[in-house]
């Protein structure tokens, strides 16, 4: 029935509804930071100790480095070579190249978790999914193809280490990024894909999509491609790492919202079972008497019903007649039009009650 302006007059104006949700946002917008912190360093304790794991032989990832090699010399896609000679041969460029590659991975993703956290907290939970999801795929990827990367390959291959080169200038050591001394704690052969060209175009997509000012979008593209351009330079991954890396993080991303999904599930079945064993504890103690239902409602409507006295006798004594059948000599519609009136027939209901109103002058014996 449509909403009439009577009707709109009577009740007054509609409220306006309220700022819709956005799809698949969760009911609580922003996630509690110490879960979000513990839930965090879980996974990347899981993710740093899964790459010690998967130290595959080192003979098998010098294959797969040399076998990815040839493929970009095929397809003339080797850049790491010229960069390389350039980051090397020219200090001014390959010192601050080495501080980038082992430091802004560290600093530059963590900033962008916080700032979707406490800027964009409907956003935040997406967000955290997709990086977490390809983080873990980048481990499996480690796991399954363990790689070389170009600074330890042979010298005859024409590369640098240039971290090596200039640790002098850096608190990492000759053997790896990581600090000097710690350089055992890390696996060296976990280069495809390379999660450094990954997470910097996590950051990129995040600060492109959800930031305001001009800059900070366009620092957003710049970042991914610089660290693309050192990762090569500095020979710790070829460009096919690079090309891996954004796949991982394009498969991470379909994957993000079947994720949450499935954490929902898994969340509310947990709850159920919870609530489930805190019901079955209580039902342990006394059993409380069962309440059964008030009746005096319905006694009240019966016993109000048989008190009413009916406007007439029903004397059909339950016989019905078909649609337009009539009893041996009843009256017509068009003889009972005085008697319809004196017996209050509602000319709206179509006047049907009239003949049954109506006082019945025919002799006893016909009726």
């Amino acid at each position: 029935m449509p909403y009439s302006a009577s009707a709109r007059a009577t009740t007054g104006p509609l409220p306006s509804p309220g700022p819709r949700p956005e799809p698949g946002s969760p009911t609580r917008i922003r996630p509690r930071w110490w879960t979000e912190l513990i839930l965090l360093v879980l996974v990347y304790g899981a993710y740093s100790g899964g790459r010690l794991l998967a130290r595959g032989d080192v003979s098998t990832a010098v294959d797969h480095g040399l076998a990815i090699l040839r493929v970009e010399k095929m397809f003339f896609l080797n850049a790491e070579h010229p960069l390389n000679r350039l980051f090397t041969s020219t200090p001014a460029i390959g010192i601050p190249a080495d501080f980038v590659y082992a430091s802004l991975h560290y600093l530059v993703t963590p900033a962008v978790l916080i700032w979707l956290f406490r800027r964009r907290p409907a956003r935040y939970r997406a967000a955290r999914t997709w990086l977490m999801l390809s983080t873990l795929l980048g481990l499996v990827g480690f796991t399954l193809l363990p790689t070389c990367p170009p600074r330890l390959l042979d010298a005859g291959h024409g590369f640098v280490d240039t971290m090596a080169q200039y640790s002098s200038y850096g608190w990492w050591g000759a053997e790896a990024s990581a600090p000097r001394g710690l350089g055992g704690m890390t696996n060296q052969y976990a280069a495809m894909p390379s999660l450094h060209v990954g997470w910097a175009l996590w950051c990129g997509v995040l600060l492109w999509k959800h930031a305001r000012t001009p800059l900070v979008r366009w620092l957003g593209v710049a970042y991914p491609l610089l660290i693309t351009v050192v990762v090569m330079g500095t020979a710790n991954h070829y460009f096919l790492d690079a090309v891996a890396g954004c796949a991982v993080m394009g498969l991470g991303a379909l994957l993000a919202a079947p994720g949450m999904r499935a954490a929902d599930r898994a969340r509310a079945w947990a709850g159920a079972r919870t609530r489930a064993r805190a019901a079955n504890g209580a039902g342990a103690g006394p059993t409380a008497p069962a309440t059964l239902p008030d009746p005096s409602p319905v006694l009240s409507s019966t016993a109000s019903t048989a008190s009413t006295p009916r406007s007439a006798p029903i004397v059909s004594a339950g016989c019905e007649t078909s649609a337009g059948e009539r009893f041996p000599e009843q009256r017509t519609r068009a003889n009972n039009a005085d008697d319809g009136v004196r017996g209050g027939v509602d000319g709206v209901g179509g006047g049907a009650s009239a003949a049954a109103s109506t006082a019945d002058d025919t002799p006893a014996a016909t009726r």
